[in-house]
C-alpha cells in the first residue's frame, strides 16, 4: 500500500473519552442552557442544548467485518483504509473534548489547600476521562490535517481548542484554559492501534498536563491501554488496563493507578486501584473503584485490613465465578465478556471522589453517546461565521452520518480524503512543509518529552488564511 492509498480515518482515539453527567455533592451543577455569543437564540432567551441526535444509529448487520479485517492482522490500523461502517459521527478532536466533561473536579481541586486532597481529585479527573469509552465501539473520524474544534462552556468556566497538527504520524493537540485563569489543561495525543484477530488494541501516546495556577502546580500523566474485544464475532466489549502515574512536579507527590485487566474469571473487569504517596514515598491515601462507575479514597491501613478480611471470606465466591465462567465459554469463536458486578462495595470510612450518572435511555440507538457527547457536533445559533472554517462541525461527512445519510457520508468522506491527498501532492511538488496554525512543536516543560505547545491567538477570530480542507 503506497502513501496515496493510506486512509486519513483509521485512528480511533479509544483512550480519550469521557463519561456522562455525574452526581457529586460538591460539584458544579451542569446546566443544559446557555446564551450564544451574547445573543438571544431562542424565545425564552436561552439556548437549550440537544439531548439526542437527528437520526438513530444505522445497522451494521449487513456488513462483513471479517471480510475486511482478515487482511489487517498485526498491522497498525492508521495505515489501513477503514469503511465508514466502523465510525461514529464525531471527529477524534471532538472525542478529546470529552475529557472536559468532569471539569468540576478540577474546579474543586483549585479550592483545596492540601496537596494530597488536590491529588485525589486530579486522579479522579484522570479516571473519569476514560469512562465514556464503555460501549463506545464506533470509532471517531480521523481528523483532516489542519482540522480544528473549539468548545466554550461559560457555565463550566472553560474554553478549549484542538487541532490536527500532523498526519504521519497522526497527532492531535489540544489546549484548555479556565475563563477565570484558575487552570490550564493541555497535551498532544498519538494513539497507535493494532488488530490482533479478535481484538483491537490501542496504545496511548502523548502526555496530559494539568496546571493549577493558584497553587503553582503542574500534574502530568498518560492514559491506560485500551482493548476492544470481539470485533469479528460476539458482543463487543472494552477493557482498560495498565499503570497510570500522575506526578505533581511542584510537590513531588505521586499517584500510581493500576487499571486492572479483566483476568481469567472477570473478577477485575473495570477495576482501578492505586495509592497516593508524597516525595518521601509515604503512602497517604488508597484510590479504588471502577472507571465505569465510581472512585473512592480511603486511608491505607483501613484498606489493607479490609482486603485481608475479603481474602479470608472470598474463596467460595471465586470458585463460583470460575464455574460460571467455564460454563459460559462455548468455544474459541468469541471472548466472552465476564458478568459485570454493577456496584463497587464501599469500604466504611471511604470518601466518594466521583460517580458516573446513567446515560440517556436512548443511548444505545445513538452510538452509545453520553449526554455530553450528544451535544458536541451541534451547530448552535450564531456559530457559523464565528467558529473557524476548519471546525469539525462543518465537516460534511460527519454531518451527513449524524443525519442518517450514510451514502452521502461515505461519498463525502472519499471526496475529503482525495482532496487532502491532492493538497499533499501539491505541497510535495512545491517542496513546502505543512505548518500547524495554532500549535508548534516543542518539549513539555515538566517532563522534557516531545509535545505540541499552543501558540495562542485562536480566539482572536482571525481566520482569513486558514486552509480550505472541506
Amino acid at each position: 500500500m503506497n502513501s496515496e492509498e493510506e486512509f486519513y480515518d483509521a485512528e480511533t482515539g479509544l483512550e480519550s473519552d469521557d463519561s456522562c453527567e455525574v452526581s457529586f455533592k460538591d460539584a458544579c451543577v451542569y446546566e443544559s442552557k446557555q446564551t450564544v455569543n451574547g445573543k438571544v437564540p431562542s424565545e425564552n432567551g436561552v439556548w437549550e442544548r440537544r439531548t439526542t441526535l437527528p437520526a438513530p444509529m444505522f445497522s451494521r448487520n449487513d456488513f462483513s467485518v471479517w471480510g475486511f479485517l482478515k487482511k489487517c492482522i498485526g498491522m497498525e490500523l492508521s495505515k489501513i483504509t477503514m469503511p465508514i461502517v466502523f465510525n461514529e459521527p464525531l471527529s477524534f478532536l471532538q472525542r478529546i473534548t470529552e475529557y472536559m466533561e468532569h471539569t468540576y473536579l478540577i474546579h474543586k481541586a483549585c479550592t483545596l489547600s492540601d496537596s494530597i486532597e488536590r491529588m485525589q481529585l486530579v486522579a479522579a479527573f484522570a479516571i473519569s476521562a476514560v469512562a465514556s469509552q464503555w460501549d463506545r465501539t464506533g470509532k471517531p473520524f480521523n481528523p483532516l490535517l489542519g482540522e480544528t474544534f473549539e468548545l466554550t462552556r461559560d457555565e463550566e468556566g472553560y474554553r478549549m481548542i484542538s487541532e490536527q497538527v500532523s498526519h504521519h504520524p497522526p497527532i492531535s493537540a489540544f489546549y484548555t484554559e479556565s475563563l477565570n485563569q484558575d487552570f490550564s489543561f493541555h497535551g498532544s495525543i498519538y494513539p497507535k492501534l493494532k488488530f490482533w484477530g479478535k481484538s483491537v488494541e490501542a496504545e496511548p501516546k502523548g502526555t496530559m498536563t494539568l496546571e493549577l495556577s493558584k497553587h503553582r502546580e503542574a500534574y502530568t500523566w498518560t492514559n491506560p491501554m485500551c482493548c476492544v474485544h470481539n470485533v469479528i464475532l460476539g458482543k463487543l466489549w472494552i477493557e482498560q488496563y495498565g499503570t497510570v502515574e500522575i506526578v505533581n512536579h511542584s510537590t513531588g507527590d505521586k499517584c500510581v493507578l493500576n487499571f486492572k485487566p479483566c483476568g481469567m474469571f472477570g473478577k477485575e473487569l473495570h477495576r482501578v486501584e492505586g495509592h497516593i504517596q508524597d516525595k518521601s514515598k509515604k503512602k497517604h491515601q488508597v484510590i479504588y473503584g471502577k472507571w465505569t462507575e465510581c472512585v473512592y479514597s480511603i486511608e491505607p491501613k483501613v484498606y489493607e485490613v479490609n482486603k485481608k478480611a475479603e481474602k479470608k471470606s472470598g474463596g467460595d465466591s471465586k470458585k463460583h465465578k470460575q464455574v460460571q465462567s467455564e460454563q459460559s465459554t462455548g468455544g474459541d469463536d468469541a471472548d466472552e465478556m465476564p458478568d459485570v458486578q454493577e456496584t463497587v462495595t464501599m469500604i466504611p470510612g471511604s470518601t466518594l471522589l466521583w460517580r458516573v450518572a446513567p446515560r440517556p435511555p436512548h443511548s444505545t440507538q445513538m452510538y452509545n453517546f453520553t449526554n455530553f457527547a450528544m451535544t458536541l457536533n451541534e451547530l448552535e445559533p450564531g456559530m457559523i461565521g464565528v467558529i473557524a472554517p476548519t471546525d469539525c462541525r462543518l465537516r460534511p461527512d460527519i454531518r451527513a452520518m449524524e443525519n442518517g445519510d450514510i451514502d452521502t457520508a461515505s461519498q463525502e468522506k472519499e471526496r475529503l480524503e482525495e482532496k487532502q491527498r491532492a493538497a499533499r501532492r501539491e505541497r510535495a511538488k512545491d517542496e513546502e512543509e505543512w505548518s500547524a496554525r495554532w500549535f508548534q512543536q516543542g518539549n513539555n516543560r515538566y517532563t522534557g518529552a516531545a509535545d505540541w505547545i499552543y501558540k495562542g491567538g485562536y480566539f482572536d477570530r482571525r481566520y482569513s488564511d486558514l486552509p480550505d480542507i472541506y
